[in-house]
């Protein structure tokens, strides 16, 4: 399955650097969306389906903690798994992050590794192709 992603960011050439990421990264993308400010994240969660939301935290008008709180509040919104992407590196910071609803917080820098291991664990999704089909063991001889 295919997941459509929302990256939340003030910074476009970051949002870039997330995009091409995700893509290297071999993670299951359907289509990706973006946002500046957690103002522009909430209106295109409004008028889009989508399964995760990357954000950054630092963000001007609406910062990343806030566009959670505002997402745990809608019925619709609030199942979505939010993932922060950040540099904040304060375990404080991340335990509101956590506390407030986010599934995850990745640091930045960040490898693409790590990015579809994470993400994939939030979804559900399986490690790799093998752990998908249980029949997959290289061990098997026939």
């Amino acid at each position: 399955m295919a997941f459509n992603v929302l990256i939340v960011d003030d910074s476009a050439p970051m949002r870039s650097v997330i995009k091409k990421t995700l893509k290297m990264s071999g993670f299951n993308l359907g289509e990706l969306f973006e946002a500046s400010n957690g103002i522009e994240a909430l209106e295109v969660l409004r008028d889009n389906w989508l399964d995760l939301v990357l954000t950054d935290y630092n963000m001007p008008e609406m910062d990343g903690l806030q566009l959670i709180e505002e997402m745990k509040k809608d019925d619709l919104l609030s199942a979505i798994p939010i993932v922060v992407i950040t540099t904040e590196g304060s375990k404080e910071k991340i335990r509101t992050f956590l506390e407030k609803g986010a599934s995850d917080c990745i640091q930045k820098p960040f490898t693409p590794e790590v990015i579809k291991k994470r993400l994939n664990h939030i979804l559900g999704e399986p490690e790799d192709e093998c752990a998908a089909i249980d029949e997959c063991d290289e061990g098997l001889d026939f």
